[in-house]
C-alpha cells in the first residue's frame, strides 16, 4: 500500500491529475528513480494528443506544435517550467553561490529567466513542428521519458541544498538506481524507435549531466529549481537529437 501510495503521490506531484493522494515528499522521493516511467505515462498522453492533432484532425503542424507544447507544460503543472525560469535568473546574477541561490528562489522574474524560457521554448517548439507525422507518437513518448531521465540524472550527480523539496529527490538517487533506470529506459527506447529511441534517452542523460555540472559551478548545490530546469532542457535536447537523426542530418 505504501508503494502504491508513493508512486501515485509522485504522479500527482508531476501532473495536474486530481488523484487526491496524501503522500509526503519523503514518501514520494523513495520512488525518484521511477520518475522516467511516470514520464512514459505522461508521454503516452501527450503522444496521443499529438497523433490526434496531426494525423486525425490534420491541423497544420505549426499550430499542432504550439498546442502540444502548451498542453505538455500545462499537464505537468508548470512546475518544471517555473524551475527553468528561476534557474535562468540565478545564472545571470553576479556574486557567490549563496547570492545566486537567493535570486533563483526569489519570486520575481528577471531577464535571465525570460531568456532561458524563450530559448528552451522556441527550440522545443521548432522541434515539435518538424516531427514527421508518421512517428509523432513515439517521438513524444520518448521525449517525456528522456526529460525525466535528465531529472534523475541531475539528482544523481548533484549535491542537495540544505532546505527545499529538491533535497529529498537528490538524496534518494544513487548510481545503482540510475544505472537500473537507464537500462530500463534504453530498452524502452530501443523497442519504440530503435537507434533513434536510444539516442533520445542518451540525450536526456546528457541534459541532466550538463545541468548538474552548470549548477555545481554556479550554485555549488542543487535545488528543486535546478531539477525542474533539467527536465525542460533534457526534453529539448532529446527532441533535437531525435529530429536530427530521423531527418538524416546526423548519422
Amino acid at each position: 500500500m505504501k508503494f502504491l501510495n508513493g508512486i501515485l503521490g509522485l504522479v500527482s506531484f508531476s501532473t495536474i491529475l486530481p488523484l487526491h493522494i496524501h503522500a509526503s515528499i519523503q514518501e514520494m522521493s523513495k520512488f525518484t528513480w521511477l520518475w522516467p516511467i511516470i514520464g512514459g505515462f505522461i508521454g503516452i498522453i501527450i503522444g496521443t494528443l499529438g497523433f490526434t492533432l496531426i494525423n486525425i484532425i490534420h491541423l497544420p503542424q505549426l499550430i499542432a506544435a504550439g498546442l502540444i507544447y502548451s498542453f505538455a507544460i500545462w499537464f505537468t503543472g508548470f512546475h518544471h517550467l517555473d524551475g527553468l525560469i528561476d534557474f535562468g535568473d540565478g545564472l545571470m546574477v553576479h556574486g557567490d553561490s549563496r547570492r545566486r541561490i537567493e535570486v533563483m528562489r526569489d519570486q520575481r522574474i528577471g531577464t535571465g529567466g525570460l531568456a532561458y524560457l524563450f530559448m528552451v521554448a522556441i527550440i522545443t517548439f521548432a522541434s515539435l513542428a518538424t516531427i514527421p507525422a508518421i512517428i509523432v507518437f513515439p517521438i513524444l513518448f520518448i521525449s517525456e521519458i528522456s526529460a525525466k531521465v535528465g531529472l534523475v540524472t541531475c539528482c544523481t550527480f548533484s549535491k542537495p541544498f540544505e532546505d527545499g523539496t529538491g533535497r529529498f529527490f537528490i538524496n534518494a538517487m544513487d548510481m545503482k538506481k540510475l544505472i537500473l533506470i537507464l537500462i530500463i529506459t534504453l530498452f524502452i527506447g530501443f523497442l519504440t524507435l530503435k537507434t533513434v529511441g536510444i539516442l533520445g534517452i542518451i540525450g536526456g542523460l546528457a541534459g541532466g549531466m550538463i545541468i548538474s555540472l552548470v549548477a555545481g559551478r554556479n550554485f555549488e548545490k542543487a535545488t528543486g529549481d535546478v531539477l525542474g530546469a533539467s527536465n525542460e532542457i533534457s526534453r529539448m535536447i532529446a527532441l533535437v537529437i531525435m529530429i536530427l537523426v530521423v531527418t538524416g542530418l546526423i548519422i
